[in-house]
């Protein structure tokens, strides 16, 4: 039998550190993702996984 292939990657949710807006991201961003509410960074791009700024829940 062959093994199942399970995904590495996954959807977060993130609380905004400035204005507590929750908002899901994904844990490998490539580009920066922003608050919609007051456009504060969520993620940086590390190149992998993405920097996860504000508060995962």
């Amino acid at each position: 039998m062959s093994k199942i292939p399970y995904p590495t990657t996954k959807f977060l949710k993130v609380k905004c550190t400035s204005c507590n807006n929750e908002q899901i991201v994904f844990d490998s961003a490539k580009i920066v993702v922003k608050c919609n509410v007051c456009s504060e960074d969520l993620t940086q791009p590390r190149g992998g996984k993405a920097k996860i700024i504000g508060e995962i829940l």
